[in-house]
């Protein structure tokens, strides 16, 4: 479609000169015989090319993580290059605040991204449905759902990367390990085509991550005390709890439904499946226990109620709630008068 746009633009190329000299005419460049050749066998080799090779079945896992890398680094450099113009406060941060600045955009862009695709296979797609009837659900995969594996794989190697290449500034040993299991999990699904409906029930969880960087944004730029940071607090409370306490009662209950279909997975397959979510689940449910707890005791307080534990949000440098791991998150403060 580009390579005929640009072939058709080749061929006819108008230049409006009404602004320059007052007339209402198009000018045609003509193009040569052997130019219109050349272009056109240019245009067969390039779509052969990404038609048999980049995007053929067999190397979609690869193209892909490779095509999530290359559009980390692009959204690392809009983002440093935009952020310099327009925001003030950019400029005055420190190197590494300015890294993880940019880095954060790229996570948001990518929790946009999984978690939009991961809606739209899991709850709107027929692939996974209990109605199609072609072969067992946990070994149903598309080229479209490995490809959106594949980016997310390239993704969480961008992120561990660049906590290697600054280490330890932006995170410790934990942090790597965190984003090892990412990627052997979510890498596991895509090279071995099994529990992808699984994978893409738990990245959903990714949805609040948006919200968790606007935070840091917010903090950041001095504006901890706005009503917009108070705003974002209270949504991410929210969004929290459907996506890391009730989607997983959800991903059990599927589990739950299909076991036979699980069983016939390879071992690791069934662990990353059962275990690890499980572990995940309950580390969701003691948070969630604690934010109801902190609730009821400041609500028993005075007319000013300083909500803690109201937030525990991954306030870490690399904070993203991994596929299959989670960390205990720092508490965050805010305070309602009534």
């Amino acid at each position: 479609m580009v390579a005929n746009s640009i072939f058709y633009v080749l061929q006819i190329i108008g230049f409006r000169i009404d602004m320059a000299y007052g007339l209402n005419k198009y000018y045609v460049m003509p193009v040569s015989k052997e130019a219109v050749m050349a272009i056109k066998s240019y245009q067969d080799q390039a779509e052969l090319l990404v038609r048999d090779y980049l995007l053929a079945d067999p190397f979609i896992p690869y193209t892909s993580v490779l095509g999530g890398i290359f559009a980390c680094k692009m959204v690392y450099e809009l983002a440093q290059l935009i952020s310099s113009l327009y925001f003030k406060s950019y400029i005055s941060l420190t190197k590494i605040q300015r890294v993880e600045w940019n880095n954060r955009c790229i996570s948001t862009l990518h929790a946009f991204f999984i978690t939009a695709m991961s809606l739209y296979f899991v709850f709107f797609s027929e692939m996974y449905s209990d109605h199609r009837l072609a072969g067992i659900v946990t070994f149903r995969s598309s080229p479209l759902s490995t490809f959106t594996l594949g980016i997310s794989v390239g993704y969480f190697l961008t992120d561990l990367g660049m906590i290697l290449w600054f280490y330890p500034s932006l995170g410790g040993m934990e942090y790597v390990l965190h984003h090892l299991l990412s990627v052997i999990a979510v890498a596991y699904s895509l090279l071995f085509e099994e529990g992808q409906l699984y994978t893409f029930m738990v990245l959903i969880s990714e949805t609040t991550t948006p919200g968790v960087n606007l935070r840091w944004y917010l903090d950041t730029a001095g504006l901890k005390r706005s009503n917009a940071y108070l705003i974002n607090g209270v949504v991410m409370f929210f969004a929290w709890l459907v996506a890391r306490v009730l989607l997983f009662a959800y991903l059990f209950y599927h589990v739950y439904l299909h076991y036979k279909q699980v069983q016939r997975m390879h071992a690791f397959g069934i662990f990353l499946v059962l275990v690890v979510p499980l572990v995940l689940s309950i580390m969701n449910l003691m948070w969630f226990g604690k934010i109801l707890k902190g609730l009821k005791k400041q609500l028993a307080r005075g007319s000013e109620h300083t909500y803690t534990e109201i937030l525990p949000l991954f306030f870490c440098p690399y904070h993203h709630l991994s596929l299959y791991l989670g960390c205990m998150m720092p508490v965050q403060t805010f305070v309602v008068t009534v």
